[in-house]
This record gives structure tokens, C-alpha cells and sequence, in this order.
């Protein structure tokens, strides 16, 4: 399943490509204007992720990785 960004902003990551998550493992952070969101795993995978850097621009909806099943 693929995860979107919330809004757009920053993307600060607190997963690493290949970790394994379990329903709502925090997978990132987006900060926008002083606002964070945290973006949380809907369901357990191992995590592909789309971009691998932290604190990098993304626009609403972007895609910011893909949990694949173990």
C-alpha cells in the first residue's frame, strides 16, 4: 500500500528502507508553518521508501513510500 503525504511541507522520516512496521508505527513527520503531522503505518509491511532523504520539500500527495507485505 502506498503512502501519501498529508500536505505539502517537509518530510522528516522515522523509518528506514527495509524496516519492518506494524499498524501505527510512526513512519514520518510533515511540517508545515509550525504544524507537524505525523504519518502513521495502516497496516504491518516492510517499508519501500520513495524518497530518501529527510527534510526534503514535498507537495500534498505526493508519494513518500510503500509498505509491502512481509
Amino acid at each position: 500500500m502506498k503512502i501519501h503525504a498529508p500536505f505539502a511541507g517537509i518530510a522528516r522520516f522515522a523509518v528506514a528502507d527495509g524496516d519492518s512496521v506494524e499498524v501505527g508505527d510512526v513512519l514520518a513527520v510533515v511540517e508545515a508553518v509550525k504544524l507537524e503531522a505525523p504519518v502513521v503505518a495502516p497496516g504491518p509491511g516492510i517499508i519501500r521508501r520513495s524518497i530518501h532523504g529527510d527534510f526534503v520539500d514535498i507537495a500534498g500527495g505526493d508519494v513518500l513510500m510503500e509498505i509491502v507485505e512481509q
